[in-house]
């Protein structure tokens, strides 16, 4: 009987962005390059450039519903990956389904604040996503402004890091990656928070460039790309990051738009990836 194969799947479930740098396009570039199958269920559709948001129209619930039944049905994947969650209605939808999939892993980037600035969440959310989707999440991937939101405090160094991730945890999360890219220092420092209390430093160089726009779409459909492919979590987590540092130091010096411009997802891209589908 001929052999069949089959990709690792990972589904976005995400805001789109037309100028191709964040959101469902970020993901879905970065989980190809990465050698897995990409799909994707829209929730809103923010109009912006490399400059910033202008607006967000949302995508109906009941559609956004329809497109995730309608993607599960027929390609269930290996991991998910979660973005722009910008509604009470959209936390109770994405609630329901997942719950009813304990076992698969889900990666939570908790949109709130764009690169530029730009809030992108509506306040009455933000319960909701911590009381609904934190507990489902084997990760979330905030930056620092939005671990602010979540910590509720300022935070300026690693010191502040370390109280605010602490926090962070607190709030019910299985684990928690906090980016340091907004640190005003050399260094990129970001922390990985894990249940057993054990917190794991990373550092990378930071370059002087703006290209940074989606990145952390790019770390959060990074990680869930690796875990699809049988990583652990931990080994996810730090591939994930050193792939975004080389996206990063590929496209420093390229530019597209006038604003923050996107990485460079495509340096290393792999080819699909074909497991053996096994009776």
């Amino acid at each position: 009987m001929k052999k069949q194969y089959k990709y690792p799947s990972v589904v976005t479930i995400a805001g789109f962005d037309g100028s191709g740098g964040a959101g469902i396009q970020a993901d879905m570039k970065t989980i190809s390059a990465l050698g897995c199958y990409a799909t994707s269920v829209l929730t809103a559709l923010p109009v912006q450039n490399t400059c910033g948001v202008k607006s967000i129209y949302p995508i109906p619930v009941e559609v956004v519903e329809e497109q995730l039944h309608t993607i599960l049905e027929d390609i269930f994947p290996e991991a998910v990956k979660i973005g722009m969650v910008h509604t009470t209605e959209l936390v109770a939808i994405i609630e329901n389904i997942w719950s009813q999939y304990p076992k698969t892993p889900v990666i939570f980037d908790p949109v709130m604040v764009a690169t530029s600035g730009h809030k992108l969440i509506e306040d009455n959310t933000i319960e909701a996503i911590i009381e609904k989707l934190f507990p489902l999440a084997d990760i979330i991937t905030p930056n620092l402004d939005e671990a602010a939101v979540l910590a509720r405090m300022p935070i300026h160094n690693v010191e502040d890091m370390q109280i605010a991730g602490k926090k962070i945890m607190e709030l019910g999360c299985q684990s928690v990656l906090l980016k340091g890219g907004h640190l005003q220092a050399a260094q990129l420092t970001s922390l990985y928070f894990t249940k057993d209390g054990t917190v794991h430093e990373y550092s990378f160089e930071k370059f002087d460039t703006n290209n940074t726009h989606g990145s952390g779409c790019t770390l959060s459909s990074a990680i869930a790309s690796y875990v699809a492919q049988g990583k652990s979590l931990a080994e996810a987590v730090t591939l994930g990051q050193q792939y975004v540092h080389e996206a990063i130091w590929n496209g420093k010096d390229v530019a597209i738009g006038k604003g923050n411009g996107p990485l460079n997802h495509f340096f290393n891209p792999q080819k699909l990836i074909k497991n053996e589908l096994v009776d």
